[in-house]
């Protein structure tokens, strides 16, 4: 893993996860405890209304602690109720944390190549929507990242469970003084979040 990500992921024990969001995170875990018991595969959506921010940020974190954890069968996925293109801050906000990304097309909605490791093969990061064929069409933990999405799809056709793990949007601060602050704030919360389920995994 890069030195510099490997620091960030380090510094994440000064970050400690509330009993609250515990009792949130919990039944993800299990879901994922219960696939690695039987030797599946685990297949995570994670989605958010625009699939621009907080599902990729969450969908990269997973992957990362999947791999940090030494989970080889996690297959990590993002979606949203639509498309439009991931926010150009978030892949900034993952680079100052340590991962190397490369941007592989110049269209509105472009495609991105995020490596947390460089014999790993990349995270492949763009906005489509959750039902895309780039997905999972079944057999798939689906994670909802916002309230909007988590209402606007009552069902996840596919998903084999459903989870509502929300996170306040950094959008809210575009613009604003404190941008990247709250932009790494809220990456590092999702990063901190998902390295307590996926160390509690046996």
């Amino acid at each position: 893993m890069y030195s510099i990500l490997k620091q960030t992921i380090e510094s994440l024990a000064d970050l400690s996860v509330s009993e609250e969001r515990k009792e949130v995170l919990n039944p993800l875990m299990d879901y994922i405890q219960s696939k690695v018991t039987n030797q599946e595969e685990i297949r995570l959506n994670f989605i958010c209304t625009h699939n621009s921010r907080r599902s990729h940020l969450s969908q990269i974190w997973a992957q990362t602690m999947a791999f940090e954890f030494g989970f080889k069968n996690v297959f990590c996925y993002s979606g949203g109720t639509e498309a439009t293109a991931m926010f150009p801050k978030v892949g900034e906000t993952l680079v100052n944390q340590g991962f190397q990304i490369k941007k592989l097309s110049q269209e509105q909605n472009p495609v991105y190549a995020v490596k947390f490791d460089e014999n790993q093969h990349p995270i492949v990061c763009f906005s489509k929507a959750y039902f895309d064929d780039f997905n999972p069409k079944t057999n798939f933990g689906a994670i909802m990242t916002c309230n909007n999405a988590d209402e606007g799809c009552p069902m996840v056709f596919g998903a084999e469970a459903r989870f509502p793990i929300k996170y306040d949007d950094p959008k809210t601060f575009d613009g604003t003084d404190l941008m990247n602050e709250k932009y790494a704030e809220r990456s590092l919360q999702i990063a901190s979040e998902m390295f307590y389920v996926f160390s509690q995994i046996k």
